[in-house]
């Protein structure tokens, strides 16, 4: 049984499979008129659409680290030691990219919010000169 509202039809979702099955295979558009293809990611997209926050990365900002951190982390984890916080991004199943940095952080310290955190680890993230 079939729960909610669907704007397609059964056939009309096969046909659609049916239709992007050639560019799943050959990982490319497969279609003869160009104006068919979807368009390219832009210069100017945000790097979280691309995936998942890697903090030392090239061109990681501290803003997006503390997006990612925020999205998890929620205002209720604060303040909070970097032990803490590492169980929490773990029961939220945040990935390993964002949670390990924070292992590495003093576990004396304390953060107030996010911002201070996102701070703390693309700090400790980048090397040193």
């Amino acid at each position: 049984m079939e729960r909610g509202s669907n704007r397609l039809s059964a056939h009309r979702d096969e046909e659609m499979k049916h239709e992007l099955q050639g560019l799943l295979r050959s990982g490319h558009p497969t279609r003869a008129e160009e104006w068919h293809d979807p368009e390219p990611v832009a210069d100017d997209d945000p790097t979280v659409a691309g995936g998942p926050v890697r903090p030392g990365a090239g061109g990681t900002t501290v803003a997006a680290v503390r997006l990612e951190l925020a999205r998890s982390l929620g205002r209720t984890s604060f303040p909070a030691g970097p032990r803490e916080l590492v169980g929490v991004l773990r029961e939220q199943y945040a990935p390993d990219t964002l949670v390990e940095p924070l292992e590495r952080l003093p576990e004396d310290a304390r953060y107030a919010n996010a911002q201070e955190l996102a701070e703390a680890v693309v700090r400790s993230a980048t090397p040193e000169a």
